[in-house]
């Protein structure tokens, strides 16, 4: 493959919600680079970016795929997401690994709950967003409410780039080129009005320019405007949004050319947010993005393949990595050679020898690849890591064990891998019920991990329906001393502690704090008084939940010099952890989700009315351009465990709906009673 330079390249995610027309969009773009002799389709299974046998049965994206092709000495890397709303998780995987994305919206539906999400998630990283709304063949009379709609929801900064000419056969180009009357009447606004809107607001960006934009009658060719440009992009401040028609080709040359245009390169986009540390004590530090210094890099997708065994793609983020040379992970001592370096192209892996800064390849066989993991050749660089990715909070579950007996530390190691391979699955053990429980973002997004975990690991699963996962917490403050004292004929055990518990913002988690003096309990007993208070902290107070959003300060203790050991202090901190949250007015806490469901008019009122019947908040409602009505809503999981089938009964079908977790929420009374009870016959029967 041909060598490239920073310069050259550039990286996007496609994302949107399913049905926008990502995939065809995809086939279109490489056929008109020449990269492919013809077009695959999505329905016959011949598309390039779903290739896997889950994906051509289910006829969806379910994973993100990779893609590049070269053209006018530019190289660019295109990343395929799912549209599905269970698998959003996984389309905001590769954000990291890129600066920019294309947000598709289909012509024909709108704006649709993914495509309000893609778009929220990728400006909150800091990504340059191009809008493309697809599929314009035979919705031209759509268009002007949709551009109207688009402005209203995302701002009125997303400004359209080219436009459909009347016909809708082609698409006339507002910014790049002088406007020129042969190219025909564009279907809805006027070209110059487009241009003059654009212009103006890339001239906010600069003052000088506008000056001289002045002096010069109001022009300024595409160089002069560049560099104001790329910071509008940068910043939010412009949102281009252009036309295709993947099936028809239309508008797909000049998409190529706005993205060579518009896209900024490694360079030029927002640095990525490196820190040193970890904690409080993380600080941010400076990368250089320079393919001449040291190698830093980072992991954001592993694949694991039973006989290939792990692929890691990864994004140059400084320096250039070579076949052959050494590099560390994370803060490893020891090395690895680089021993196969790979561009992805579907499911083809084509061989390079090097990986410049701003380039994303795949490295294989290297077995301690996670995703986050950092790469780099200099001790320097040991601490360096990227913040968490902000995926969803899984909210639905699966309680799992193996079919056949022996395989239950197969499950342990399967579940694992399906876990490295999509972080927005979560496994959890729940003591209380002793279950496996597999967490998702829906019934889809499990369905698939278990359908993987049989085809691809020969591993079947009986499943059931897990507890809701209920919290506790405290809701005032509270001490409470407690000694642990025992002798039995040899050395004994003492150790006593002094806890103060307090309460914390909702979503804090445990904090743990030192405030002992005088060394009433030494310093090496600290760690056990914070294990014996983790256990409690598990184990629950009031129904056998786990606790959190909680501050437990360690005030005061003794020791014995002879009798205290760790597991006395592990001891009196697990008991006076639990004395103290008896006396703080101890709470049963239960997710609380956030829906946004798609209905006709007609089926408003039923949908309002089963969600409120179901202690759940109607938030407000908004008319789409499609006809179809948008109802927000805040509810338990709890009641709407099973809203799929409620919705579908409701709707006949017609219904669509997207459920987030949003935050933990105190239970009413007489449902911490209920639950209460309900522990308590369990503990009895056991």
């Amino acid at each position: 493959m041909a060598d490239f330079t920073t310069e050259q390249i550039r990286n996007l995610a496609v994302l949107g919600h399913t049905g926008a027309g990502k995939s065809s969009l995809l086939e279109a773009l490489l056929f008109q680079a020449h990269e492919i002799p013809q077009m695959g389709s999505v329905d016959k299974g011949t598309n390039h970016a779903d290739f896997t046998a889950q994906e051509q049965e289910h006829k969806h994206s379910l994973e993100p795929a990779f893609l590049s092709l070269n053209i006018d000495e530019h190289q660019i890397n295109l990343i395929d997401t799912p549209g599905l709303p269970d698998f959003f998780g996984r389309a905001l995987l590769p954000l990291p690994g890129v600066e920019s994305v294309l947000l598709v919206i289909n012509a024909n539906t709108g704006i649709e709950p993914i495509t309000q999400r893609s778009f929220e998630a990728a400006r909150a990283q800091g990504k340059v967003v191009l809008i493309v709304i697809n599929h314009i063949d035979g919705n031209g009379d759509k268009l002007p409410a949709l551009v109207a709609d688009i402005q209203r929801r995302f701002g009125n900064r997303c400004l359209p780039v080219n436009l459909p000419r009347r016909d809708l056969e082609r698409v006339i180009d507002c910014y790049l080129h002088p406007p020129q009357e042969a190219a025909g009447e564009p279907l809805f606004h006027s070209l110059s009005a487009a241009r003059d809107e654009l212009v103006d607001t890339v001239l906010e960006e600069d003052e000088a320019l506008m000056d001289l934009y002045l002096e010069q009658d109001e022009s300024l060719d595409a160089e002069q405007l560049h560099t104001p440009l790329e910071t509008a992009l940068r910043l939010g401040h412009l949102v281009p949004v252009c036309f295709t028609s993947a099936g028809t080709q239309v508008g797909v040359a000049a998409l190529l050319e706005l993205i060579m245009a518009l896209c900024p390169n490694p360079l030029e986009a927002n640095p990525p947010q490196f820190m040193r540390g970890s904690g409080a004590d993380a600080k941010p530090v400076t990368v250089s993005r320079s393919p001449d210094d040291h190698v830093l890099a980072h992991v954001f997708r592993v694949a694991i393949d039973p006989f290939f065994g792990r692929m890691g793609v990864f994004r140059v983020h400084q320096g250039t990595i070579q076949l052959g040379m050494k590099l560390l992970i994370g803060d490893s001592r020891k090395p690895f050679k680089v021993t196969g370096l790979f561009k992805l192209q579907g499911d083809k892996q084509l061989p390079v020898t090097r990986a410049v800064a701003g380039d994303i390849c795949a490295l294989s066989k290297i077995d301690e690849l996670q995703p986050g993991a950092v790469l780099h050749d200099c001790h320097e660089e040991d601490e360096f890591h990227l913040p968490d990715p902000m995926l969803p909070q899984p909210i639905f579950g699966l309680a799992v064990s193996a079919k056949r007996r022996g395989d239950e530390q197969k499950l342990a190691e399967v579940l694992n891998k399906l876990v490295v391979e999509d972080p927005s699955l979560n496994v959890t053990r729940s003591e209380a019920e002793g279950q496996t429980i597999l967490q998702g973002q829906g019934d889809l997004h499990l369905q698939i991990a278990l359908e993987k975990a049989h085809s691809v690991y020969n591993l079947d699963l009986d499943t059931a329906v897990p507890a809701v996962a209920y919290r506790e917490t405290i809701t005032q403050l509270a001490r409470a001393r407690y000694r642990h004292k025992k002798q039995s004929g040899g050395a004994g055990q003492f150790g006593e502690v002094e806890l103060q518990l307090e309460p914390l913002p909702r979503g804090a988690g445990f904090e743990f704090v030192n405030k002992v003096v005088g060394g009433s309990v030494p310093g090496q007993y600290i760690p056990a008084v914070e294990k014996g208070v983790k256990e409690a902290m598990n184990a629950g107070v009031l129904a056998g939940y786990p606790m959190q959003d909680i501050r437990v300060s360690l005030l005061d203790g003794k020791h014995h010099s002879v009798d205290s050991k760790e597991i006395a202090f592990v001891m009196a901190g697990k008991k006076a952890f639990m004395d103290a949250a008896r006396l703080a007015s101890a709470v049963i806490l239960e997710p609380i989700v956030q829906l946004q469901v798609c209905v006709s008019q007609d089926h408003v009122g039923d949908i309002t009315g089963d969600i409120s019947a179901n202690r759940g908040i109607i938030c407000g409602t908004q008319a789409l351009t499609t006809g179809k009505v948008e109802v927000a809503a805040e509810a338990p999981l709890a009641t709407v465990e099973d809203y799929s089938t409620r919705l579908k009964s409701m709707t006949g079908g017609d219904g669509q709906f997207v459920m987030a977790f949003r935050r933990y929420e105190a239970v009413p009374d007489y449902v911490q009673k209920t639950l209460i009870a309900e522990a308590s016959a369990k503990a009895s029967a056991s």
